[in-house]
Order: C-alpha cells, then structure tokens, then sequence
C-alpha cells in the first residue's frame, strides 16, 4: 500500500508535514534532514526541487531554492542522493517542485524515478488541473503516485469537489492566496475557509499550508482540518541551526509552546 495512503488511514488528526529545499543548505544534506525529520517523529516529508523561479513561494523558500541551485542541485543527483533512503526513513515522502524541470527530466522518467527511491506522491503548484486530467493523471495512477493539488481561499466549491473526486493522498489547502511565509496568526476569515472547505465532507483529507510557524497557527490550522504543512519556518532554522537535528527539535519547540 502506499504510504501516503497508509498515513491517512492510521492517523486522521494533527498530521505534520515538514516541507524542506534539497541542497539547502549544504548539497549534501537531504538524507541527513529527512533522518532527522523521522528522529522527530515528524508524519510527513516533502523533497522541494530548487528551481529558479518559484513563484508560488515567499522569500525565504526562493533563497533557499537560489542558494540549493548554486550549490549544484538537480533533479538527477537528488534521485541519487535518495537511492538508499528506505533503508532509514519510513515516513511517507512527496517530491515537490515546479513543472519545468520535471518536464526537462521527462515525467514518465521522474515518475519512475521516484518509485525507485520510495517517493509516494508529488505536488506541482503550477500543473493546470485540466492538464493534469488529460496528460498526467493515467501515467501517475500507473505508478501509484499522488498527484496532491493546491486549493485556496478563492477556489469555489464545484472546483474542490472536482479536484477531490479525481486525486488521491490529500487536498493542500492553501491558507491565502500570497506566497508562501511564516505567519503569526490566522485571522476569523481564513479560521472560516477552513472551516468551511472542512464542512463539504471530502473523501481525501485536508492539510492547511503557508504560513504555519508556531503553536497558535498550527492549533487554528488544525483545528477543522487533518493537519498543517510547515515550510519557510524550518528552512530558517536550517540555515540557524548547527545541525539538521537541532532544527527539528528547534522547530517543534517552537509549533509546541
């Protein structure tokens, strides 16, 4: 069984999910950060591919992808660096990342890619729905790989129901419609929206992204959803921190007090 699939079907409250750039901030690094994810107890790990664009993203995760780049991380050493990452981390793991290098490492090749190194699912925020549906989607299900799609504030509800019916893993919901960030608090509008998008019953479950970054955001982002994505928060702490597991312990003091 999948290991996405699994997760959800164990666990349905207060999942973490720790989102992190490969080769930042050492190339050498993306083994020893996802060992010390699994050391934390963390739910959920999600691989960034650095790309010199990323336009979904907020300052700290551009640096971190522009630092990743120049340290000489592509998708084909990331795939090798994650040859034998099975034999210590269990967790299930999402590759994430923008289409164009996906597409340059041709996507067929990097769905395969990702079976043989033990990805379970994979997130491309600037992959159209419609073009996920006709070109995507039977070369992903082949594999066993969530497609994992972003919805926002501003999605309406026929196009929820419709990205639940046709992925599988769980729905990234997407707490404004900015970049990503860390965020002191979420205000009554976006307590709603997730409220609200919690209330339309979906099959997949739910898990609030950008701006998590301490105990009250991952509280009100919990609170009617299955959990939270955490991102530009720990990439701080890895570029503060001395090593990958002081980062982790760092980061969920910070999520727990």
């Amino acid at each position: 069984m999948n290991r996405l699939t699994q997760l959800f079907q164990n666990q349905t409250h207060k999942i973490l999910s720790v989102y992190f750039t490969a080769g930042y901030p050492t190339l050498t690094g993306t083994v020893s950060i996802l060992e010390a994810l699994e050391r934390g107890a963390v739910d959920l790990a999600e691989v960034g591919i650095p790309f010199s664009d990323p336009m979904a993203d907020g300052p700290v995760i551009q640096q971190s992808a522009g630092e990743a780049l120049h340290n000489g991380m592509s998708l084909k050493l990331l795939f090798e660096q994650l040859k034998e990452v099975r034999t210590t981390v269990k967790m299930p793991l999402i590759m994430m990342g923008y289409l164009n290098p996906i597409m340059q490492y041709g996507f067929e090749k990097f769905c395969q890619s990702c079976i043989e190194v033990g990805v379970d699912g994979m997130i491309i925020p600037d992959l159209p729905f419609a073009d996920y549906l006709a070109n995507y989607k039977s070369i992903a299900d082949r594999h066993d790989l969530k497609m994992i799609m972003l919805v926002s504030p501003e999605t309406e509800e026929e196009r929820i129901r419709l990205i639940d019916a046709h992925t599988e893993g769980f729905i990234y919901l997407v707490s404004s419609a900015s970049t990503t960030g860390a965020q002191q608090s979420f205000d009554d509008s976006k307590q709603a929206y997730f409220t609200r998008v919690s209330g339309m019953n979906l099959r997949n479950p739910l898990l609030v992204g950008f701006g998590i970054s301490n105990k009250e955001t991952l509280e009100a982002a919990s609170a009617h959803t299955n959990g939270a994505i955490v991102g530009s928060k720990f990439i701080l702490l890895l570029g503060q921190c001395a090593t990958p597991d002081e980062a982790v312990s760092e980061l969920l003091n910070a999520l727990r007090n």
